[in-house]
């Protein structure tokens, strides 16, 4: 028995040491963990509930970037894949590019993304189709690329001139842009002049 229970913990151990020490009330079934018996592993001191649906096994630290792994899961599907990308500003922040902060954590979702609550109201959601290139993996969330942050927020003029160039100085400069990519980059949508010619200057 102690032998099941273990292993039981061990799996989630697993799961969750991949987002950082979180995990859903799902992922905790598909361990081995009944369904309902949540309230039971918080009381014990085993897991701490930060969400609706979603813990934080007690013996991992509080990250620093808990509200990017939180709603990274709180974005799954029913098959349990996440489908939210951190964008926009929020995707700046993340890469430190600019003196952008802002408010409330932008994500980008498939059109066919539905909940049945409203999303929390820190979250603002972009609909949209991203090509894998433009995601970044990092541990428990995803992130859109720094250039593709820079178009985001350039397409929808939803930060200043200044911010952008300084985003886009700081990436060509970090090496996290090249000249190559924004040679290759898609463009569907219309933007500024402004932002074109923003992009000629930095590939020189």
């Amino acid at each position: 028995m102690r032998s099941q229970a273990k292993t039981v913990s061990d799996a989630l151990f697993k799961m969750a040491e991949g987002q950082q020490g979180y995990f859903t009330a799902k992922q905790a079934a598909e361990a081995g963990y009944q369904l309902g018996s949540q309230a039971h592993h918080v009381k014990s001191g085993n897991w701490v509930r930060v969400e609706r649906g979603i813990y934080r096994l007690a013996r991992f630290p509080q990250s620093a970037e808990e509200q990017l792994v939180i709603y990274a899961l709180w974005s799954r599907n029913r098959a349990g894949e996440p489908e939210g990308v951190y964008s926009h500003q929020t995707a700046l922040s993340i890469h430190e590019l600019s003196d952008v902060n802002p408010a409330k954590l932008h994500m980008t979702v498939p059109a066919s993304f539905r909940r049945r609550a409203k999303p929390p109201k820190i979250l603002v959601l972009h609909r949209a189709s991203l090509d894998e290139k433009d995601i970044e993996q990092r541990q428990g969330f995803a992130v859109t690329r720094p250039l593709r942050a820079i178009v985001d927020v350039a397409s929808a003029e939803s930060a200043s001139r200044d911010i952008i160039e300084q985003a886009l100085s700081q990436g060509r400069q970090r090496g996290l842009i090249t000249v190559r990519q924004m040679s290759e980059l898609n463009r569907h949508g219309q933007f500024p002049r402004w932002f074109d010619e923003l992009l000629v200057e930095n590939k020189q």
